[in-house]
C-alpha cells in the first residue's frame, strides 16, 4: 500500500477504536506507532475524538504527539483538556516546543497550566512566551549546555554530564565567562583527548556566527543555511547566551515561510489557511478581486479603442487571449524568481541584475515563441504571411514586457513599501494584457488591414 493508503487505514482503524469505546486496545494500537505518525492521524479527526485519542496515550507519548503536530492544531486537543493534564504534558516538552503549545492557548488558560508548573519551569516558559513567535526568542529552546571559560577540561565533562542530562540532545557545547557572555564554544573531541587539567580557554574554538534573540526567524533560516549549522548560539543585547536554535526548528520555520509566501502570493493569507472561514476568505481576497477589475479594465479600454480593427479581422479576437496567457505565463516566472530573490537577499545586491536577466530572457524568448506563433498565424484558417509578422512581433513585445515587469514590478513595490509578494501579481497581469493587446492591434492596424483593403 502507498503511505496514504496506510494514513487512511490507520485513521479508520482509530476510528473505529473510538466508536466501540476500547481505549485499552486503542492505547496498545497507538503506542507502537512514531509520534510524528500519531499526529497524522490525530490531525485527521474531529475535535471530541482528538481530545479522546490523547487522552489515552502515556504522558511521553502524547507530549511527543503534540510536539509533531502543526501548531494550528492545538488549542482544540488542549483547551478540552484539564490543566493538571496539560501541564503533565508540557513538562516532558523541551522549553521552546512547551512554550509553542501553551502560547496557542488563550491567555486565562495559558495562566492555569503554568500555575500547575514547578516555579522555575514556569518561570522559564513566561519568559519565552513573551518573545515574538517570529523571532529568534520565540523558536529558540533555553536548554544549552555551557562551561565556563575558567574551568578545567575535567571539571568541563562533569558540567556536561550534569547539564545534558536534564536537557535534550545538544551538539554543541558553548563557552561564556562569568557574567554569562558568550565567548566561543568546545569541541566534545577537544575535551576528550585534552589533559584534564588543561583550562577552557586553552581549547576554546570561536563562535561562527550568533544570532539576536530580536532576529527575524526566516534570517535565523537563512543565517544556518549560509553557514551549513545544525545548531546556533541565540544572545541577549549585552551578549549573553540564552538559548540556541537546531535545525530541526529551522525546518519548520522554513515550511511554514514557504506557506506563508505561497499564500501571500496568491493574495491569501495564514489565517485564511489555517481557520478556513468564508468570511476570512472574502475579506482576504475581495481587495485584491477589485483592483484586479480596475487595472483589468483598462485592458478592456484597449480593445475598444481598436474596435475597428476586430470588426474588420475578426481572426484577431482568437488570437488575443493567446497572447494574453503567454504574457502571462512568462511574468509569472519572472516573478517568481524576482519575489524569491527579495526573499533571499536581504542586501538587495545583484537585484537590478535580475531585471536585466529578465529582460534578456524575455527578449530570446519572445522571439522565439513569437516565430513559432508566426507559423501558426499563417496556417490557420483565415491566416497569411501579413497575419504571422503581426502574431510574431505581438508575441516579441509581449514576451519582452512580461518579462520586465515581472522582474521591475516586485522591486518597485518594495521601494513603494508595499509587498511584492501579494501586490505584483495584480500589476504585472494588467501590463501584459494592455501591451499584448496593443502590440496585436495595433500592428494589425498598420500591416494587416491594408491588405484586407
Amino acid at each position: 500500500m502507498s503511505e496514504a493508503q496506510v494514513h487512511e487505514a490507520n485513521v479508520e482503524r482509530v476510528r473505529q477504536l473510538l466508536e466501540a469505546g476500547d481505549a485499552a486496545k486503542l492505547h496498545q494500537y497507538l503506542e507502537a506507532f512514531h509520534p510524528s505518525d500519531i499526529a497524522d492521524v490525530i490531525e485527521s479527526l474531529d475535535d471530541e475524538q482528538r481530545a479522546s485519542v490523547l487522552a489515552v496515550l502515556s504522558d511521553e507519548v502524547a507530549s511527543a504527539t503534540l510536539a509533531e503536530m502543526e501548531e494550528e492544531e492545538h488549542p482544540e486537543e488542549l483547551l478540552v483538556a484539564d490543566p493538571e493534564r496539560v501541564a503533565e504534558l508540557v513538562r516532558e516538552l523541551s522549553a521552546d516546543d512547551a512554550a509553542d503549545i501553551i502560547g496557542d492557548l488563550p491567555s486565562a488558560a495559558q495562566q492555569e497550566v503554568l500555575a500547575q508548573l514547578p516555579l522555575t519551569d514556569a518561570a522559564e516558559l513566561r519568559d519565552l512566551l513573551a518573545y515574538d513567535e517570529e523571532t529568534a526568542g520565540g523558536v529558540m529552546t533555553t536548554d544549552v549546555v555551557s562551561v565556563a571559560e575558567s574551568a578545567s577540561v575535567n571539571e568541563a565533562i562533569e558540567e556536561i554530564r550534569r547539564q545534558a542530562a536534564e536537557g535534550e540532545d545538544f551538539y554543541s557545547v558553548f563557552v561564556v565567562d562569568r557574567d554569562g557572555r558568550l565567548l566561543g564554544t568546545v569541541s566534545l573531541q577537544d575535551l576528550v583527548l585534552s589533559q584534564p587539567t588543561r583550562r577552557i580557554n586553552e581549547v576554546i574554538e570561536p563562535v561562527l556566527t550568533a544570532v539576536p534573540v530580536s532576529m527575524d526567524q526566516e534570517e535565523v533560516a537563512r543565517v544556518m543555511s549560509r553557514y551549513n549549522l545544525v545548531s546556533i548560539p541565540v544572545v541577549d543585547p549585552a551578549q549573553r547566551l540564552i538559548g540556541r536554535i537546531t535545525f530541526d526548528d529551522v525546518m519548520d520555520i522554513v515550511e511554514a515561510e514557504t506557506t506563508e509566501d505561497i499564500l501571500r502570493f496568491s493574495g491569501s493569507s495564514a489565517e485564511e489557511y489555517l481557520a478556513g472561514g468564508v468570511g476570512q476568505a472574502i475579506k482576504n481576497r475581495l481587495p485584491w478581486l477589485a483592483l484586479a477589475l480596475l487595472t483589468t479594465s483598462v485592458a478592456a479600454v484597449v480593445i475598444y479603442l481598436f474596435r475597428s480593427v476586430v470588426e474588420q479581422a475578426v481572426i484577431l479576437a482568437a488570437i488575443m487571449p493567446v497572447i494574453a496567457a503567454l504574457g502571462g505565463n512568462a511574468g509569472t516566472q519572472a516573478l517568481a524568481v524576482t519575489v524569491r530573490r527579495l526573499a533571499l537577499d536581504p542586501d538587495r545586491h545583484g537585484t537590478w541584475r535580475v531585471v536585466g536577466k529578465e529582460l534578456a530572457v524575455g527578449l530570446v524568448n519572445g522571439a522565439v515563441i513569437g516565430s513559432l506563433a508566426a507559423i501558426i498565424g499563417y496556417l490557420i484558417p483565415e491566416g497569411s504571411v501579413y497575419l504571422g509578422f503581426v502574431v510574431m512581433f505581438a508575441m516579441w513585445g509581449n514576451l519582452i514586457v512580461a518579462g520586465f515587469a515581472g522582474a521591475f514590478v516586485p522591486v518597485l513595490l518594495e521601494k513603494l513599501g508595499a509587498d511584492p509578494a501579494v501586490a505584483s501579481s495584480v500589476f504585472f497581469t494588467a501590463l501584459t494584457d494592455i501591451f499584448g493587446f496593443f502590440f496585436l492591434l495595433g500592428l494589425a492596424s498598420w500591416i494587416l488591414l491594408p491588405q484586407l483593403g
